[in-house]
């Protein structure tokens, strides 16, 4: 499912335009992505969390050479799903 088939599924879920569902969900994606960067997580319970995990420096290697390499540390989203939504899942 793309954005735009989601946008349509969730206007029809809720009754309203697609405009509204659009706006709803980037407000969504734009409120999460904001507290991510803030170094918060967004927990939605029974479906799941928004966090930031880091990553500690490492060695990697160039695929087209061999060489190794370092890769630098970062950060990044991680979404740990929620109880009822694995349940949901595996039903």
């Amino acid at each position: 499912m793309n954005k735009t088939e989601l946008v349509t599924a969730m206007a029809e879920y809720a009754e309203m335009t697609k405009k509204d569902a659009e706006r709803a969900l980037t407000a969504f994606t734009e409120v999460v992505s904001k507290e991510l960067r803030n170094g918060g997580s967004v927990q939605l319970v029974g479906f799941g969390t928004f966090e930031v995990t880091e990553r500690k420096e490492r060695e990697g290697r160039n695929p087209q050479t061999g060489e190794t390499m370092k890769i630098a540390a970062s950060k990044a989203p991680k979404f740990k799903p929620g109880k009822a939504l694995k349940d949901e899942v595996n039903r």
